[in-house]
């Protein structure tokens, strides 16, 4: 699913309702992938809403999963997919139980470790600290990795890391910006699709 849709939104919010209407106004502006982080208060009646707003179709993951206990949970809400901060217990649950899980990584040695529990993807976070060239490093020894950075790409360089290599982008404060805090859902909607322009296969 990463690797159609090549860009996902990340919702961090102080406020389960605002999570919930960013979630919905990105669904609306054509976004199919979304993470919602288990640290938003609520998040998981999040989940609830969002996937009964929008229906089961594999495109809401819970994001920030601590450990095994909260994967179930989130999968219980109606997660259909798990991204972790880093290489936790989460992942190697994940992939036990079946459930696609996209693993928090750094470095070289952290992307073998979470390619040897069997993730899915990899999420480069911070992404910023080496941007598209160290994505474009990584894949030389890992040319079979799905790497989806995190954490530093703004609305603009989500194709320059596409170019180096990555499978997708997400994009979480550069996207939601103020409509984290109750700010415009119009610009929310625009900033949507100046990302998924950019990202678009040409």
């Amino acid at each position: 699913m990463l690797e159609r849709h090549r860009a996902f939104a990340i919702i961090r919010t102080r406020d389960p309702e605002l999570a919930v209407t960013c979630a919905l106004t990105l669904v609306q502006a054509g976004v199919r992938v979304l993470e919602i982080s288990l640290t938003t208060p609520d998040a998981l009646e999040v989940i609830r809403t969002v996937t009964h707003e929008v229906g089961d179709d594999g495109g809401l993951g819970a994001g920030t999963v601590p450990d095994a206990a909260a994967l179930h949970r989130a999968v219980e809400a109606g997660a259909a997919y798990a991204v972790t901060p880093a290489l936790n217990p989460a992942v190697r649950e994940a992939v036990r139980v079946g459930v696609p899980v996209v693993a928090g990584a750094l470095t070289p040695t952290e992307v073998a470790t979470a390619v040897d529990l069997g993730a899915d993807a990899i999420k480069i976070f911070p992404a910023s600290l080496g941007g598209p060239r160290y994505i474009r490093a990584l894949t030389d020894p890992f040319p079979e990795v799905a790497f989806a950075p995190v954490g530093g790409v703004s609305l603009d360089s989500g194709r320059d890391y596409l170019d180096a290599g990555a499978v997708a982008v997400g994009l979480g404060s550069p996207l939601l910006a103020d409509a984290a805090q109750g700010g415009d859902l119009d610009a929310l909607a625009e900033r949507a699709h100046k990302v998924l322009a950019s990202v678009a296969r040409s």
